[in-house]
């Protein structure tokens, strides 16, 4: 199991504290407390989350229909996830130039999943993200079995949502992720 040490578990409680506290509008209808009382004696789930901090997603909550989650808040796509195509299928069909890892890989080795189109559209209703990066998106499984894959970012204000070759990777595309408290 992934253990996270007591010193480091103070420094990321003070910083998921701090901005949740600069970013109320994100969860209007949560305290601090009630985020403290989910996460205080689960250990693995906050190795992930500081997972999510080290590779620069700037986790906080985000409150769905009364239910918490752990999103990437980061302005761009978090710098430490990107250059990635989406899964292992994709990186095994690459026989040149191949990235070091997947997207899917890399969230699951994170204990964190990928958000979706819909997360991914509450997320931009909150600020303007990935506005010169992009970020592959979970992807229906039909899309996938065609060799594509779903990535979203937002030019001109707008939220844009795109298809490329799952084994496609940019320097400038990574990927969001989040935890259900």
């Amino acid at each position: 199991m992934k253990q996270i040490t007591k010193e480091r578990k103070e420094v990321l409680l003070e910083i998921l504290k701090n901005r949740f506290k600069q970013n109320l509008k994100r969860h209007p209808d949560i305290t601090w407390e009630d985020v403290l009382k989910k996460l205080i004696s689960k250990d693995a789930l906050l190795w992930s989350i500081d997972q999510m901090e080290l590779t620069g997603g700037e986790p906080d909550i985000l409150s769905i229909n009364s239910t918490m989650f752990v999103v990437d808040f980061s302005k761009e796509s978090p710098s430490g996830r990107r250059s990635l195509c989406y899964d292992q299928k994709a990186l095994d069909a690459r026989k040149q130039f191949k990235p070091e890892n997947s997207a899917m890989n890399m969230a699951s080795q994170m204990g964190i999943k990928m958000l979706t189109d819909e997360m991914y559209v509450i997320l931009q209703s909150l600020g303007d993200f990935d506005t010169k990066t992009s970020s592959w998106l979970l992807t229906p499984e039909a899309i996938r079995d065609l060799g594509g894959a779903l990535f979203g970012d937002k030019r001109y204000k707008q939220t844009w949502f795109y298809h490329n070759g799952a084994d496609s990777y940019y320097k400038d595309r990574g990927f969001r992720g989040y935890i259900e408290l």
